[in-house]
């Protein structure tokens, strides 16, 4: 399922960028924005691509500036994949960096925040993100979920969800297309115990959130739009 689609638009990593700070925790190395005195938390789980991406950092700190403490732990451990490597395409790549020892570890992350009397906490999740994020909201790890062009997730994912979720999808999507974005709406409109926000983003592609090209207005325009409705949905359910 980790297709070419999962890998375009690769972002020049770098460990200084944003203006956070590096901390540990729950074991795992983590850029923290925000102040740790608020009581608010949004854990971000990044695509293929790590928590090192500019625009993923970037975004942390424009959520941070909405009063949240924001984690975005390295769940890659320093290895994120990497296109110019032909010894490790993606589907070699993937196979040591299973979504779901990124749920156990995600769960250690969550702890380590309640341990620091935070709480509630959402999180959301970008592409291989998005399925970690699905494993965390189908218990009550956390308050609130958001899925951006997520991958890996499956109907029967979306039936087993408890935690109020949006999910955005881009228009052009191989890993989550429109019909299966429907698909989730169409379950989750079945549960009315699980509040529940679907949008479709018309004239975009997968990863458009993230590895966008800033010097493309349109592209910015198109990824603001999301991660407003992103932050219209923790300031919704994470209070």
């Amino acid at each position: 399922m980790a297709g070419p689609q999962c890998c375009e638009n690769p972002p020049a990593l770098s460990s200084s960028s944003g203006h956070g700070s590096i901390l540990e925790l729950g074991g795992l190395k983590t850029y923290v924005s925000g102040s740790s005195n608020s009581k608010h938390a949004i854990l971000l789980i990044s695509d293929v691509y790590g928590y090192e991406a500019p625009n993923l950092r970037k975004l942390a700190d424009k959520v941070a500036a909405g009063g949240y403490y924001v984690v975005v732990p390295d769940f890659l451990y320093g290895d994120p994949y990497n296109p110019e490597n032909k010894e490790k395409p993606i589907q070699v790549w993937i196979q040591s960096h299973g979504t779901d020892k990124g749920f156990e570890d995600a769960k250690q992350v969550i702890a380590a925040l309640k341990d620091k009397g935070i709480s509630p906490i959402g999180a959301a999740g970008f592409c291989w993100g998005g399925k970690v994020v699905v494993e965390l909201a189908k218990s009550d790890n956390i308050q609130s979920a958001v899925l951006l062009h997520p991958s890996f997730v499956s109907v029967d994912d979306i039936k087993e969800v408890k935690a109020p979720i949006a999910i955005l999808g881009a228009e052009i999507d191989q890993l989550s297309p429109p019909e299966l974005v429907k698909q989730f709406e169409e379950i989750l409109s079945s549960k009315p115990e699980v509040d529940r926000f679907v949008k479709i983003y018309p004239g975009v592609s997968h990863g458009w959130t993230v590895r966008y090209n800033v010097e493309d207005k349109k592209a910015v325009q198109s990824a603001e739009e999301a991660h407003q409705d992103m932050l219209d949905w923790f300031t919704k359910h994470v209070k």
